[in-house]
């Protein structure tokens, strides 16, 4: 039987207060309960387990990185930490509740008024409302800062937006979709919050996806969209205030790497003491304890890297490159480690039953997800040199 603590060898999570560690407890019994004895029929079938949304409302851990407006507070370690630990079960929760907790959130904590922040983000931190954010386009990733084509024109006192969005996770059951749109008015960006039953929007779920396939992500179609003024996000006049908010998430997705590549270490470790070959465990084996250490390396220099970033995030020194180093570092490591991991089970590594397969697959999506690796690497190297690689 997987033992939870298995991965964190440094102890890392010693760091949290008795608070900060009741709700890891809390999250990781919820989620080896509720979600790991249903996760690979949900994966295999593209569902998401909605029936569960109570469940992660009485952990009350939504926008744990925000204070005040019904946020449960914490810091960003401890938000972090709950990112890696919905992750090391499965990455695909950990992105749902960073899609609603953190992008979604997030845009409205920090580009919102204080009369936006009290309306959305208490019903949100209780998820009675839940959220997306719609950046990416169908022909717009990377280059989202210069290159975004859906429009936002100023009508009276209102707002009507067209374009398309694509990779929205959430999207298809969101109450609230945080719209990023180009005013044609001053070629600024400007976030919207746009209610699902606003007329002129439409979802479709993307499907056939071979990772994070619990994920609901959709295509957004936006098609004379009217928005009420009330509802611009009234700190966003450009795509500066974006890129705060994918600073901020940016962090949770490298911790949520850390999450992959532990859950797929500790599955191995666990295989590894109950596989017999050769009339004793494969774990008693110097090729597989070698393979061990390495993925266990991994995850630690990961998660102590992260750690020293919520310090600096905490304090408020942290620069968009260094959330884009630990993107970029832990997302190589966590394919690194859950490679390792396959190659361990040997055939038994692509049967789901063996759960390693999922963090696989799904290592494949937050590798590319919240800047690639190329991105993140030009972000850091500009910071480094003072010179601009960016076309």
């Amino acid at each position: 039987m997987m033992q939870p603590g298995d991965g964190d060898f440094y102890g890392i999570e010693h760091l949290l207060d008795d608070a900060g560690r009741d709700a890891v407890q809390r999250t990781r019994e919820f989620m080896t309960k509720e979600i790991e004895p249903v996760i690979n029929r949900l994966w295999t079938r593209e569902e998401f387990p909605y029936d569960l949304i109570p469940g992660f409302a009485r952990l009350g851990v939504a926008g744990t990185a925000y204070e005040g407006y019904g946020c449960p507070g914490g810091g960003p370690l401890l938000d972090g930490i709950l990112a890696m630990e919905l992750a090391r079960v499965d990455p695909s929760i950990s992105t749902f509740m960073g899609v609603h907790g953190g992008l979604a959130m997030g845009s409205i904590y920090l580009c919102g008024s204080e009369e936006q922040k009290r309306r959305w983000l208490p019903e949100m931190a209780r998820m009675e409302k839940i959220g997306a954010f719609g950046l990416t386009e169908p022909e717009v990733g990377s280059g989202a800062a210069g290159g975004l084509t859906t429009t936002a024109r100023r009508d009276g006192e209102e707002w009507v937006l067209d374009g398309q969005k694509k990779w929205i996770g959430n999207a298809t059951f969101a109450d609230y979709i945080v719209i990023w749109a180009r005013d044609v008015g001053d070629g600024q960006v400007k976030g919207f919050v746009v209610e699902r039953e606003t007329p002129g929007l439409s979802t479709t779920k993307m499907r056939d996806k071979i990772a994070l396939r619990v994920v609901q992500n959709a295509y957004i179609t936006l098609d004379g969209v009217r928005v009420p003024e009330s509802s611009r996000l009234q700190k966003a006049a450009s795509f500066r205030q974006t890129a705060a908010v994918l600073r901020l998430t940016r962090a949770g997705v490298a911790w949520q790497a850390v999450g992959c590549a532990r859950g797929a270490y500790e599955h191995a470790l666990a295989y590894a003491k109950e596989r017999h070959q050769f009339g004793k465990p494969i774990a008693g084996f110097q090729l597989v304890q070698d393979l061990l250490v390495r993925m266990l390396a991994n995850v630690t220099a990961s998660a102590c890297l992260c750690a020293r970033l919520a310090q600096l995030q905490a304090a408020g020194t942290a620069g968009d490159e260094h959330s884009a180093l630990a993107k970029a570092f832990c997302t190589v490591r966590m394919r690194e480690t859950v490679g390792y991991a396959r190659e361990l089970l040997g055939g038994n590594g692509i049967l789901l039953e063996h759960q390693v397969g999922r963090f696989v697959a799904d290592s494949e999506a937050i590798y590319s997800y919240e800047g690639t690796r190329e991105i993140n690497t030009l972000v850091v190297g500009r910071a480094i040199t003072g010179l601009s690689a960016f076309l």
